[in-house]
């Protein structure tokens, strides 16, 4: 019996999420960072999603939540891609410190590496980076092939030869500042024109 592509497509993504149910459990089984009782705090989205949304840290209704973008910053995201006309199921959202500690300095190392992790298994075709703590991140991960990205919004660079990177100002510092937000808003939006032209499956 000839298996199809969508019986392939299915196994794909029955890995993808066995390989996130895994990670999440070694992250909430992590003590290398010192968060007491908080739990660590989740990426969120679809397994294999086209678009990977990265920030640095948590703000406290992440942190309450234990899920990346609850709350302002991915209400502000959601109607980003509404008016973009991005489908929200083709976003993964997570962060580079996943541990709810006040100071990042104490973030582990191994904290921060579960980023490629999680890269490797939704296999992006683009990582939106929010900031530049969140570009150094990416700029020390150990991704096959990776290139230094640079900060300059609103340009589509090359991380890796197959996934693009684009890097945006944080989210969460334009949440009250209008000029804050319109910067963030003039470099997002490229992301609009990037899915427009996302050849069809």
């Amino acid at each position: 019996m000839q298996i199809t592509d969508d019986q392939i497509r299915e196994k794909y993504l029955e890995r993808a999420i066995r390989e996130l149910n895994t990670l999440t459990r070694e992250i909430q089984d992590c003590a290398a960072c010192p968060r007491g009782s908080l739990m660590p705090v989740l990426g969120s989205g679809h397994p294999q999603a086209d678009i990977f949304m990265l920030k640095y840290a948590p703000v406290p209704s992440e942190i309450e939540e234990g899920v990346a973008f609850f709350g302002r910053s991915g209400n502000a995201l959601m109607k980003s891609l509404r008016r973009l006309q991005i489908d929200p199921l083709a976003v993964y959202g997570t962060l580079a410190v996943k541990c709810p500690v006040t100071d990042t300095d104490h973030a582990a190392p191994t904290c921060m590496g579960r980023v490629l992790d999680e890269i490797a298994i939704v296999s992006p075709k683009i990582v939106v980076v929010m900031g530049r703590d969140a570009l150094g991140v990416v700029n020390d991960l150990d991704l096959p092939m990776r290139r230094n990205l640079e900060p300059l919004p609103g340009e589509l660079q090359r991380l890796t030869p197959s996934i693009e990177a684009l890097f945006v100002p944080n989210i969460d510092d334009s949440l009250d500042d209008e000029t804050a937000k319109r910067e963030f808003w003039a470099a997002f939006r490229v992301l609009g024109q990037w899915w427009t032209d996302l050849p069809p499956y």
